[in-house]
Order: C-alpha cells, then sequence, then structure tokens
C-alpha cells in the first residue's frame, strides 16, 4: 500500500517507534529511523521487512538537528511523505519540585521536536498533494495524572498542534492526526515499573497488574504492533477523511 513512499520515525529503535516503523516498513515503505541505543539491531528489524532504511542520529531537543535530519531524508529519498513525531522522554515529580532544566528538556523534545519537524515537512508533502502527519501523543495528551506536569503540559501540546496543522490543510491531501496511547510496555514504562516493584517490594508481575489498576480497565499494556496498525490506517485510503483526531488506544483510561 505504501509503496514508493518514504516515512520519517522519531524516535524510532525501540518502543512504539520501532513498532510503527516496522509496520510501515510492512506496508513497503522506505524508512528513516531516528533514536538512540541499539541502533543496529532496529535497523536490521525494519531492513528485513524488505524496504531502504536509513538513519539519522538527531537530538530531537536542537532544532538544528532536526532541519539537518530533515534535509537528510530528502536528500536521500526526494521527500518525508509520512512523517510521525514519536521521540519522548519523561521525568515524574511534583510541580514544586520538577527541575526546570527536565521541564525544558521534555517540552523540548515531547512537544517543539514535533513542531519543528512538522514545519519542514509540510511544504514538499503540500506541493505533491499527499502526505501523513502522525503524532504520537498520550492518553496524557487528554487527561492528567500527578506528578508527570511537563509531559502532560507537553502531550497536551501535541494534540492542539494535530489539530491546527490537520485545519490548516484540511482542503489538501495533507492529514496530521495524533495516536494517545495509554500504558505501552516500553523502555520508558519498564522503569516506572522497576520502580514500583522496588519502593513496594513486589514482584515485577505485581507491579505492572498495580500500574494497569490504577488507570487501564482493560488491565492490559497496548502493543506497538497494535499502534503501529492504527498509523497505517491513518495512511490508508480509509483515512483520507479522517483529520486532527486524538485517538486513544488505551484500554478505557479515558472513558472513566
Amino acid at each position: 500500500m505504501l509503496k514508493g513512499k518514504t516515512a520519517l520515525v522519531t524516535g524510532s529503535t525501540s518502543g512504539i517507534g520501532l513498532g510503527v516503523a516496522k509496520a510501515l516498513a510492512a506496508q513497503g515503505a522506505n524508512i528513516v529511523m531516528n533514536g538512540f541505543g541499539d541502533v543496529a539491531g532496529a535497523q536490521a528489524e525494519v531492513a528485513a521487512l524488505g524496504v531502504q532504511v536509513i538513519y539519522h542520529g538527531a537530538d530531537m531537543s536542537q532544532p538544528i538537528e532536526i532541519a539537518a535530519m530533515m534535509a537528510y531524508a530528502a536528500e536521500q529519498f526526494g521527500r518525508v511523505d509520512i512523517l510521525v513525531n514519536n521521540a519522548g522522554i519523561q521525568h515524574v515529580a511534583r510541580v514544586e519540585n520538577f527541575p526546570p532544566e527536565r521541564w525544558d528538556a521534555i517540552i523540548a523534545i515531547n512537544m517543539s521536536s514535533a513542531f519543528h519537524a512538522t514545519r519542514l515537512a509540510l511544504p514538499a508533502m503540500q506541493a505533491a498533494g499527499w502526505g501523513r502527519i502522525i503524532n504520537v501523543a498520550s492518553v496524557h495528551g487528554l487527561v492528567a495524572s500527578a506528578e508527570k506536569s511537563a509531559y502532560v503540559a507537553a502531550k497536551h501540546g501535541v494534540v492542539g498542534l494535530t489539530k491546527v496543522t490537520a485545519l490548516e490543510n484540511a482542503t489538501s491531501g495533507v492529514t496530521c492526526n495524533a495516536i494517545c496511547p495509554g500504558w505501552v510496555l516500553t523502555p520508558l514504562v519498564q522503569k516506572q515499573v522497576d520502580a514500583k516493584a522496588a519502593a513496594l517490594g513486589l514482584s515485577n508481575d505485581d507491579a505492572k497488574k498495580l500500574l494497569l489498576g490504577e488507570k487501564e480497565p482493560s488491565m492490559q499494556f497496548t502493543t506497538p504492533e497494535e499502534l503501529g496498525a492504527l498509523a497505517v490506517f491513518f495512511c490508508s485510503p480509509a483515512g483520507n477523511n479522517v483529520r486532527g483526531v486524538a485517538w486513544n488506544m488505551d484500554g478505557g483510561w479515558a472513558a472513566q
């Protein structure tokens, strides 16, 4: 379905981003990857699906590096047809104890990076008459949780950016939508599970159940594969008139 298209997925070397990159690659899209950690392993997983894969190590807190990444993608593949803004970090603390430098980093990576990548991707999409911008927000873009002020603020901002981008391109072939996952067992969430297990003297399995029970009625984690399938839907003909939605895949979290 996406053969001949190019998808750039930020934060795609693990977790949700890797799941989305693999789902788009399975539909034939060439992939531009970004992120840290086991870059070679992640690239190999995507390349095994028979598409071209390149990597750029842009620090998503730095607009100049984001611009370099976008330019590199255009140089290699002509343009970015599908942009998935997924890069994210987390820090947990009460507002009065929240380190200002952590606030700035979370806003930069979780929200501002989506703006910078979007503004640079849009002209080529508009000229081509087709494009898909998919922002990986969070259920925390719809509702709040204590001790996550920067993350919640950033994700609410991403949902707002999604709506504005969709409206500005509403009569074009360019769509913009947000995916709002609940708990996904990414390395980021596993750290929260580990911390809860250590603090309460629980097994890891019991800590997972406690984490899910606090928020997610389904009592199950959403998977990167499920989120990847939703991204593919947004890129399909069925998604042509899906514009500006914040689609929560959260096991009923926001329905409460």
